[in-house]
């Protein structure tokens, strides 16, 4: 299954791989049409969107990842680089690094209600870099919690962070819409970084640690206190 957003990239990457392979067979270089085949199945792996279901057990204040990766960073800090003021003060982030090998689907960490998205332009640093966090354009997402979480209306936030390669970031969503957990909602192209933001006063407890490898719709990154 592959992501309807890559339709773009993808469409591009087989009309050249179809240039190079068809002129190759043609004039005797079935190698270099293999290479372009693979590098056509490498390329259209990247917009794989595997279906996920949702781990048993879930709590109602659990926080699924909303990306595939490994966690670069899990702290509190008193002052973000790009929260608006309704994530303001205290938090909590948790930050998942995507290499270009992941699967790069994001999905919502709880049900809820988006609240705002807010682009927010910068620099295109390697995201495994600490200060590209700070620094590289993103897009936030604040996303209310839904009536079964322990503490429905509050928000958390959502932050996909652009990285050396990957320099657009796919995030259709509109205030209003509403959101299932694990529910996908968009997409960053060729490695990033994405964040799950939570203000302290929810309570939070991190449940994962730096170098923990997790996976979109799967594991749970932190609970947040009845």
């Amino acid at each position: 299954m592959l992501n309807r957003h890559g339709a773009r990239e993808m469409a591009v990457m087989t009309v050249t791989a179809a240039a190079i392979a068809v002129p190759a067979v043609a004039l005797g270089h079935p190698l270099l049409a293999v290479a372009a085949g693979l590098a056509l199945v490498a390329g259209l792996a990247f917009f794989r969107d595997p279906p996920r279901r949702l781990p048993d057990g879930l709590a109602p204040g659990d926080l699924i990842s909303p990306a595939d990766g490994v966690i670069h960073a899990v702290e509190r800090m008193s002052a973000h680089p790009a929260l608006p003021p309704e994530l303001g003060g205290d938090v909590l982030v948790i930050r998942v690094f995507l290499s270009v090998l992941n699967v790069h689907v994001n999905r919502s960490p709880a049900d809820g209600t988006v609240r705002s998205v807010t682009p927010r332009e910068g620099a295109y640093l390697d995201a495994r870099k600490p200060e590209a966090a700070r620094r590289n354009a993103s897009v936030l997402t604040v996303l209310d919690l839904g009536a079964s979480a322990p503490h429905p209306g509050r928000p958390v936030g959502i932050r996909q962070i652009t990285g050396l390669v990957a320099r657009r970031i796919v995030c259709p969503l509109e205030p209003g819409d509403a959101l299932a957990r694990g529910e996908r909602f968009g997409l960053i192209k060729f490695g990033s970084s994405t964040e799950l933001i939570v203000p302290l006063e929810l309570a939070p407890e991190a449940r994962v640690e730096v170098g923990d490898r997790v996976r979109a719709g799967r594991t749970v990154l932190a609970t947040i206190g009845g």
